[in-house]
């Protein structure tokens, strides 16, 4: 029996996918207005598992890249996926059967559903992070390998390029110049692979996983019971802090939302302090001066009573919130994969020490 993706599941996907997302991967609420009406247009998308792919079938990612902040006021046009899908299958030479999200986050979450509903091509379901991640090279697709090129990039306005580089994170420096010069965000198209490729690569489940979330948020909510815990077994996750957001500083700096956020503690936390730093995603907890999670494991702020997830563009003084932390796919936490995402790749002079050994 098929599996469909209709507008109720894309409801829970963009609400999972924003608590994976770590504050990142854009506004999940744009992206679930996109694949909503492309669903109600086109028809609902089917969604595959990655071993229902072909050794030789091809799948392309498509997804949002700049800085979330600016989505704000600048939303995509529609066209812009499009673009960037036929761009990598042209240079490509041959068909693409398959779309795929790059990462669980936000509009990145329901940009390939959009896609896959206008082309009509079934969506795997996979991710290239399990979580969200800043550059273009934080891809478990870059640790086996794969390529990001071809790379193709388009705006809302018609304007779209293709790069080809001699590794994923010259593919980061070139790109990202690109989309600060079509207005801080854009969209690409980027790793496209083969269904061998994918099970070696992907992180397997994340839709249904991102969908899973948004289903035990909305039950939880719909029966009056504990939001939070809830979201903690379904996610194998911690509460690390609950606090009142009493600062926000916040800027837009070379294609990146770059800030931090100050939590002072309230109830079982009160009279300590704690730092959030982000770049697009959160990437470090700090309680009282010592650091308590880092990436690549995965630090998301949810309100306190309803557990939704807030991404670094909607961070606000007086936000009441739980601190949730959850451990990272195993992909990331070997040495190869700490010298893309972990702490020290982001300039923090620490060691990465996994969440689950922690708490």
């Amino acid at each position: 029996m098929k599996r469909m993706i209709d507008v109720q599941n894309v409801e829970d996907i963009a609400l999972g996918a924003a608590v994976l997302g770590t504050g990142g991967g854009g506004d999940p609420y744009v992206g679930k207005l996109m694949a909503n009406e492309a669903i109600r247009k086109f028809g609902p998308v089917e969604l595959v598992t990655v071993d229902e792919m072909q050794d030789d079938d091809m799948s392309v990612a498509i997804a949002m890249m700049g800085a979330p902040t600016v989505m704000v006021e600048k939303m995509p046009g529609g066209n812009e996926c499009v673009e960037a899908f036929n761009a990598v299958q042209s240079y490509l030479g041959k068909p693409i059967k398959y779309v795929y999200s790059i990462e669980a986050g936000g509009i990145n979450s329901t940009i390939p559903i959009t896609l896959a509903a206008q082309l009509r091509l079934p969506l795997v379901d996979i991710d290239g992070m399990g979580r969200a991640f800043p550059e273009i090279q934080m891809v478990t697709h870059n640790l086996f390998g794969i390529t990001a090129t071809p790379f193709t990039i388009a705006d809302e306005k018609g304007n779209s390029a293709v790069l080809s580089t001699i590794d994923n994170r010259w593919m980061e420096t070139f790109a990202r110049s690109i989309a600060v010069n079509m207005g801080a965000t854009a969209m690409i198209g980027a790793y496209a692979a083969t269904g061998k490729q994918q099970r070696e690569a992907a992180v397997y489940g994340t839709m249904s996983f991102a969908e899973k979330i948004g289903k035990t948020i909305r039950a939880a909510r719909a029966e009056h019971t504990d939001v939070i815990q809830a979201l903690k077994d379904v996610t194998k996750g911690f509460v690390v802090f609950h606090g009142k957001l009493t600062d926000v500083q916040r800027k837009t700096v070379a294609g990146f939302a770059r800030g931090e956020a100050i939590l002072e503690g309230i109830a079982e936390n009160a009279g300590s302090t704690m730092k959030i730093q982000f770049q697009n995603e959160n990437l470090m907890a700090e309680k009282d001066g010592k650091i308590i999670v880092s990436v690549p494991d995965l630090i998301t702020m949810v309100e306190e009573d309803t557990g939704e997830p807030l991404t670094t563009e909607q961070l606000r003084y007086g936000f009441r919130v739980m601190v949730l932390a959850m451990p990272a796919h195993q992909h990331w936490r070997s040495e190869k994969a700490l010298t893309v995402v972990g702490p020290r790749y982001f300039g923090y002079d620490v060691d990465y020490v996994p969440v689950d050994q922690r708490f």
